[in-house]
């Protein structure tokens, strides 16, 4: 992720310590948050982090590009997986 960002290819290891501590922060702390907006329903769900992010348009736009990714994936699994179906049971 730093080298992606422009940093070093191999960087060094106390930075990527201190980007680890940092990103398990944030993220834990996004999910206490979203389990907080859930407690109403009982059940922690994708729309909990878009509520929590909707004020930031970069971090919204890029959750919402993740999840369109995840469900083509999720299209191009299964269209997979009925056509291994049809060649095998064809054998």
């Amino acid at each position: 992720m730093m080298y992606g960002f422009g940093d070093d290819p191999d960087p060094i290891p106390e930075t990527v310590m201190l980007m680890e501590d940092i990103l398990i922060d944030y993220i834990t702390d996004m999910i206490h948050k979203s389990q907080d907006v859930a407690s109403r329903r009982g059940k922690l769900s994708t729309e909990d982090i878009m509520f929590l992010v909707r004020k930031d348009a970069r971090k919204f736009a890029r959750v919402k590009e993740l999840l369109a990714m995840n469900e083509e994936l999720k299209r191009a699994r299964k269209a997979f997986e009925i056509d291994e179906e049809k060649f095998v049971n064809e054998e």
